[in-house]
C-alpha cells in the first residue's frame, strides 16, 4: 500500500510543480497590471496588489490608435482563419479521397511548409510585397497569415476526412446525392472538432504574429495589436504597468476562445493526429 501511495503521489506532486511554474508568469502579469507604480518598481516583490488600480488599463485603452489596432487585428486574423479553413477543407478532401498524379509530392510539400520557420522568409515576403506596391496594407498581411496556418490546417483536416468511412459517402451518392452534396451533408458535419482545433491554432498564430507586421506595415493605421504592446517602451524606459495591462487585454480574446473550444479542440488535435 505504501508503494501504491507513493506511486500516486509523485505524479501529482510533479503536476502541481509544473502548474505553478507555468501559471506564475501569467499571475505576475495580471497582478502587475493592477499594482500601483510604487509597488511595481519596489525592490521588495509585491505579490498581492492590495491597493489595486485600473489606471494602467485606462492608459492602455486610451493609447493612440488603440481601436484601429483592434480592428486591424480582427480583420487579418479572422480573414486568415476563414480563408485557410475553406482552402484546407477542399485540399484535405482531395488528398484523403482522390488519387491523382503528384499526390505524395503534394503531401511532402505540405509537411515541409509546416516545418519551415517563417522567420527566414521575411525578407522574401517584404521584397514581394514591396515590388507589388502593397506595403502598409492589410491584404498581403492577411494572405501571409493564411499561408502560415494553411499547412497545419490541411494536415489536421486530412486525418479527419480519412477517418470517415467511405461507405457513408458512397451510400449518400447511391441515394441520389452528388459528390459535392455527399461531402456537405455527410463529411462536413463530422469535421467540427477538426475545424475548431485548427481555428484555435490559426487564431493564436495570426493574433500573436509580430515580425511580419512590424516590417510590412510602418504606418500606424495599418498596424495590429502586437505592435501596440511595444508602444509603451520609450527613451525614458518602459511603462511596465501599462505594458502588463495591455498584455492582459491582449490575451483575453485567446482565453475566451480557448474556454469555448477547449474540449473539442483538444479532442480534434488528438483525433486528427491519429487517424488517417
Amino acid at each position: 500500500m505504501r508503494r501504491s501511495l507513493i506511486g500516486r503521489t509523485w505524479p501529482n506532486a510533479i503536476a502541481v510543480v509544473l502548474f505553478v511554474f507555468f501559471i506564475f508568469p501569467v499571475y505576475w502579469m495580471i497582478s502587475t497590471a493592477f499594482k500601483q507604480d510604487k509597488d511595481i518598481i519596489s525592490r521588495t516583490p509585491v505579490f498581492l496588489p492590495l491597493d489595486a488600480t485600473f489606471e494602467h488599463f485606462d492608459k492602455a485603452v486610451h493609447a493612440p490608435n488603440f481601436w484601429t489596432y483592434v480592428t486591424n487585428s480582427l480583420v487579418v486574423t479572422v480573414g486568415a482563419v476563414l480563408g485557410s479553413l475553406v482552402i484546407a477543407t477542399l485540399a484535405s478532401f482531395a488528398i484523403a479521397r482522390m488519387r491523382f498524379r503528384g499526390r505524395k509530392s503534394f503531401v511532402l510539400v505540405v509537411m515541409a511548409a509546416q516545418m519551415a520557420p517563417w522567420e527566414v522568409m521575411i525578407i522574401a515576403a517584404y521584397l514581394l510585397v514591396r515590388d507589388n506596391d502593397m506595403l502598409n496594407s492589410l491584404v498581403p498581411l492577411t494572405a501571409l497569415y493564411l499561408m502560415m496556418v494553411l499547412p497545419f490546417t490541411i494536415w489536421t483536416l486530412r486525418g479527419f476526412i480519412a477517418a470517415v468511412p467511405k461507405e457513408l459517402e458512397e451510400s449518400a451518392m447511391v441515394d441520389g446525392c452528388t459528390r459535392t452534396q455527399a461531402f456537405l451533408k455527410v463529411i462536413f458535419p463530422l469535421l467540427a472538432p477538426g475545424l475548431m482545433s485548427t481555428s484555435l491554432f490559426g487564431f493564436i498564430t495570426a493574433w500573436n504574429e509580430f515580425p511580419l507586421v512590424n516590417i510590412l506595415n510602418k504606418k500606424e493605421e495599418f498596424q495590429t495589436l502586437p505592435l501596440w504592446l511595444s508602444s509603451f517602451q520609450t527613451n525614458f524606459g518602459t511603462d511596465w504597468g501599462a505594458t502588463m495591462a495591455a498584455s492582459t487585454m491582449f490575451a483575453i480574446p485567446i482565453l475566451i476562445l480557448f474556454i469555448f473550444l477547449q474540449r473539442k479542440a483538444v479532442g480534434g488535435l488528438t483525433d486528427g493526429a491519429v487517424k488517417g
